[in-house]
């Protein structure tokens, strides 16, 4: 089978995932033992598994869970996956619910569909992705380390004849957004 290789799934530096998740989930603490915390981190770090399709036909890059989570009925979380894609002019990867803990539990990313563009990896956080989820159903969630818990699939798009954007990414999550 001959299939057109048109992206890349790599890890985000060890320093950026390290930041990305002391912003998310250690933040608010104070009188951490920073060199413990590190150590924690490092082997989330080393634990990260890159996307990849579970079969030959598959169109969904699956995403993988970087530790456990337990994420509570009616809740959500923001997940640094510690990864980042490179695409090629004209693509996007577009990330969807899993559609076992779609469909069975209602986990599904609060957007519904994540929007990565080629120029995100050009972004002050090296394009990493973040994914919040949202538990919408009425059972609590355990997310397990290794995990497939959304799923990526590269489209390419198309824009109309007078597009005329010129304007650069500067900037990480939502940074297209305009004020």
């Amino acid at each position: 089978m001959n299939l057109n290789r048109i992206a890349k799934f790599e890890k985000v530096s060890f320093e950026q995932f390290k930041k990305d998740w002391i912003a998310c989930f250690l933040a608010e603490t104070t009188d951490l033992d920073m060199e413990e915390v590190e150590k924690s981190i490092r082997k989330i770090y080393d634990n990260i598994k890159l996307p990849e399709r579970s079969t030959t036909k598959s169109a969904g890059h699956d995403i993988f869970s970087p530790c456990d989570y337990y994420i509570e009925a009616h809740s959500s979380i923001l997940i640094p996956t510690g990864i980042n894609c490179s695409l090629k002019d004209n693509l996007v990867l577009l990330i969807f619910p899993r559609s076992g803990l779609g469909v069975k539990n209602r986990f599904v990313p609060s957007n519904l569909v994540g929007v990565i563009d080629a120029d995100y990896i050009d972004s002050q956080n090296q394009g990493h992705i973040f994914m919040k989820m949202v538990n919408e159903g009425d059972k609590d969630v355990l997310l397990k380390q290794g995990q497939a818990f959304c799923q990526g699939i590269i489209v390419q798009y198309f824009v109309a004849d007078d597009d005329e954007v010129t304007s650069k990414r500067d900037g990480g999550f939502g940074s297209t957004d305009k004020i």
